[in-house]
C-alpha cells in the first residue's frame, strides 16, 4: 500500500516511458496501463482507499463511488479495455496495429483527465 504522493510519482514515472517514442509499443502500452492504475490510486488514497492491485480497480470503485462518482464507470470502463482488451495484442504477441495504439490512448486520456480534475491538476501538463 503507498502514499498519495507515491502513487503519484509512479503515475509520472510510467507516463514517460509510455510517452517515449523510441521504446517498444509493447513497453510503452504496459506504462500506459501502470500509469493509468497507479493515478486510480492516487485518487482513491486521496478519499484513503487503497486498491492494492490492479485486478481490484472495478470492484473498489464500484463499492466506494464516491471517489469519482458519475465517472465510476467511465474510469473501470476504460481501465478495463487497456487491461482486458489492448494490452494483451502487445504484451504477447504482435496482432496489435495503429488502431489498437490510438485506442490506448484514448482510453488513458480519459482516465487521465478524469483524475486531473479530480485532483485539481492541470490536465495540460
Amino acid at each position: 500500500m503507498g502514499s498519495k504522493d507515491n502513487h503519484f510519482k509512479l503515475y509520472e514515472n510510467f507516463k514517460n516511458d509510455a510517452e517515449n517514442a523510441n521504446n517498444f509499443e509493447g513497453t510503452r502500452v504496459e506504462a500506459y496501463f501502470l500509469s493509468a492504475y497507479h493515478l486510480i490510486e492516487t485518487c482513491a488514497a486521496q478519499d484513503r482507499v487503497h486498491i492494492n492491485k490492479h485486478q481490484h480497480v472495478r470492484s473498489t470503485l464500484t463499492r466506494n463511488e464516491f471517489i469519482f462518482k458519475d465517472n465510476t464507470n467511465k474510469i473501470w470502463m476504460n481501465f478495463q479495455k487497456i487491461e482486458n482488451q489492448l494490452r494483451p495484442k502487445f504484451a504477447y504477441g504482435f496482432l496489435w496495429t495503429e488502431t489498437d495504439m490510438k485506442n490506448v490512448k484514448i482510453c488513458y486520456k480519459t482516465i487521465e483527465k478524469i483524475c486531473l480534475e479530480k485532483l485539481g491538476e492541470d490536465v495540460n501538463g
